[in-house]
């Protein structure tokens, strides 16, 4: 590689987040593949695990003359490693700029994020469709009392999580009018702190459904254009609202949705006043579907704890650790269907969420603007992969109206 000077953003490299994925192929080392998991670039790039540290050491502080006096790394390494990065979008940089601005200028021709993990029930209309009616056929009616206004569900992949889906849109009544679904999601990878609404609709396997433009058109108002859209662009890589839609549109049709990402309460968003905070958001939705009339139906797509050495446990899960993170599950799921928000908040930041919840700001936020008189749970479940190197466990409950 030429000695000739680089670029300052890859002379001081600044890491984005990405999303490190273990391969083994028999008969040769494991290797870790870097995926951009917000999707502005559809490759990835293989490196030896080893390197990932060094990796973590790219936060745009020091040159690479310096992480190579620190970390004793060849500087052609270097500059081979972070030139590779740049072209796939993995640095902050203008090829990054870039490869955003050409996402965002096809996703406004088209109006739509594309379809991306909801294609896991298949890309054919038809088959997709059947798919979703199979699985909604061979779960029981959670028979709820009173009106379902919303639901919780989870966002794992359906093949692993198709049974707590279908019991959560079971308990939906796809016989009486909506105008409008709110989906709460969680920003796993994403760029924004805040709350992150998007212009856009999604497509399916399913067909397009259209973003709520009423409602949008009014959060504005309070809101403003630029804090609700500054990073609409996290949901085109972003699976926790993606993956509700065929299930929706299984049970509503076309009905206009309003995504949103909704932020870990307890991680402050920054002060600087560019994003709508979690309270802003709820004021503002609260105040505008009040305003708009209609009926609404509020989706909080959530998993629950992530337990093992995939999430940086030490050891592996065993029946015993299963047995206390299912105890640990029911009792902050006992106090979700109490409907208070707070006190359902209150353990985690006593306890620092020891058990990785990862949607504690879309369930909280839930709560807050669908009001429900009750909450039940309807099933809960836990995943573990087959070296017992990780748990996910997750729910599906039913909102109640008052």
């Amino acid at each position: 590689m030429s000695d000739s000077p680089l670029p300052e953003h890859l002379d001081r490299p600044h890491i984005r987040n990405f999303q490190p994925l273990g391969m083994r192929q028999e008969g040769k080392p494991p290797i870790v593949m870097l995926r951009d998991p917000s999707m502005l670039s559809p490759q990835t790039m293989a490196v030896q695990p080893n390197v990932l540290p060094l990796i973590l050491q790219f936060q745009g502080q020091e040159s690479l003359s310096e992480l190579e006096t620190r970390t004793k790394a060849p500087i052609n390494m270097l500059r081979e490693l972070v030139t590779r990065m740049d072209e796939l979008g993995l640095l902050w940089g203008p090829r990054f700029d870039e490869l955003e601005r050409l996402a965002k200028a096809r996703i406004q021709e088209s109006g739509n994020f594309p379809a991306t993990c909801s294609l896991a029930i298949g890309s054919e209309r038809d088959k997709a469709a059947e798919k979703i009616a199979q699985w909604m056929s061979e779960v029981e009616d959670p028979e709820i009392e009173g009106t379902v206004s919303g639901v919780v569900a989870p966002h794992l992949d359906y093949e692993r999580g198709w049974h707590n889906y279908a019991s959560a849109y079971r308990a939906l009544n796809p016989d009486v009018r909506v105008d409008r679904i709110v989906v709460l999601g969680t920003n796993h990878f994403g760029i924004g702190d805040g709350v992150v609404l998007s212009e856009f609709g999604f497509t399916t396997p399913l067909g397009n459904v259209p973003a709520d433009k009423a409602t949008l058109a009014f959060l504005e108002k309070s809101l403003g254009h630029k804090r609700m859209y500054a990073d609409q662009m996290d949901h085109l890589g972003e699976h926790s609202i993606q993956l509700q839609l065929p299930w929706l549109q299984h049970v509503y049709g076309e009905v206009p949705v309003l995504g949103a990402l909704i932020p870990d309460p307890l991680r402050p968003v920054s002060d600087d006043g560019e994003r709508a905070t979690t309270l802003e958001f709820v004021q503002a939705l609260r105040t505008a579907l009040e305003e708009l009339g209609g009926r609404t139906v509020f989706v909080a797509s959530s998993d629950l704890s992530h337990i093992g050495p995939n999430f940086g446990d030490p050891g592996p899960v065993n029946d015993q650790i299963a047995s206390q993170v299912e105890q640990l599950d029911r009792e902050r799921l006992g106090l979700f269907c109490g409907a208070d928000p707070t006190a359902f908040e209150a353990p985690f930041r006593a306890q620092n969420n020891i058990s990785r919840w990862c949607s504690l700001g879309n369930m909280g936020t839930a709560l807050r603007v669908a009001s429900p008189g009750c909450v039940e749970l309807i099933d809960y479940e836990q995943v573990r992969d087959a070296e017992n190197a990780s748990l996910v466990s997750c729910a599906s409950l039913a909102l109640v109206a008052p």
